[in-house]
């Protein structure tokens, strides 16, 4: 008969040698990595699947937005600043082939930043402070030309698509479901489409800008001097929208001047009228 012992355990045997915070740290990491993989594909997917929205849905969604950027009073000579500035993109648009549909709006802004930005449902918001600091028409083209490049790529529904995706994920991870956050949630998609385009996004809006200014006036002069404008004012306070994701200023001037390199250049810049630049009455 064979004898058994029973023999003590060891001590300790039951607990790892390793502290477990580093478990539990490695643990996080993986959460944190499938998450980042799951809101990289969304993203993607809405980037493709957003431009399909008909134009009609994206005006519908911008006039539920409307409150965000309500309409101003306008007295007499800021209602003819208006007047000239969608003239203006009038004789931009008619250099460009507009899908049926698509239409772009532009709203003067009787504020003092020096700024302008498209958003949902073709609209475009050019600011007072804007006006001031233009050096030229073909300047002020400029930046007007490149908001309608981003209408024309629908980049301002892929920008709501994205932001709306990613906020949509957190928010069902956090557990925001009631309808209080939800309602909060959409009312900043707006301004997701303000500040969010990426910087290949403004790339492809300069190169067709800059093609649209070839068209109207035969040559891209004073495109380049909207630059100094705007860096100049971000070095007062918050950078404008129109230089928050944009390639550095060196970089945008130089694929100007390649451009006007490979075009020819009749022409000179146009000044502005009188009028567009004249100080506000108080």
């Amino acid at each position: 008969m064979t004898d058994y012992e029973n023999r003590p355990l060891p001590e300790g045997i039951n607990y790892s040698q390793e502290n477990p915070l580093k478990d539990f740290a490695l643990l996080v990491l993986a959460a944190l990595g499938g998450l980042a993989v799951v809101l990289l594909l969304l993203v993607a997917l809405a980037n493709s699947m957003a431009p399909l929205i008909p134009f009609s849905v994206e005006q519908r969604l911008a006039e539920q937005m409307a409150s965000q950027f309500p309409a101003a009073e306008l007295n007499e000579s800021q209602a003819e600043k208006q007047a000239y500035l969608r003239k203006l993109a009038r004789e931009l648009l008619e250099h460009v082939e507009l899908p049926e549909g698509l239409n772009v709006t532009v709203h003067y802004l009787p504020a003092g930043a020096v700024n302008a930005f498209a958003t949902l449902g073709g609209n475009i918001y050019i600011f007072e402070g804007l006006l001031q600091k233009m050096p030229s028409e073909n300047a002020l083209a400029m930046v007007m030309a490149h908001e309608i490049a981003h209408i024309l790529h629908r980049d301002p529904i892929v920008a709501m698509g994205r932001g709306l995706t990613v906020s949509l994920a957190l928010a069902s991870i956090a557990g925001v479901a009631n309808s209080s956050g939800m309602d909060w949630l959409f009312r900043q998609m707006g301004m997701v489409t303000v500040m969010s385009f990426t910087r290949g996004q403004e790339r492809e809006a300069d190169s067709r800008a800059l093609e649209i200014l070839q068209a109207r006036y035969g040559n891209v002069k004073g495109a380049e001097s909207i630059f100094a404008v705007f860096v100049d004012e971000g070095r007062d306070g918050e950078m404008p929208a129109f230089l928050s994701t944009h390639p550095l200023s060196a970089e945008r001037i130089a694929r100007i001047e390649d451009f006007a390199e490979d075009h020819l250049q009749r022409g000179e810049p146009k000044e502005l009228p009188e009028f567009s630049t004249a100080k506000q009455e108080e």
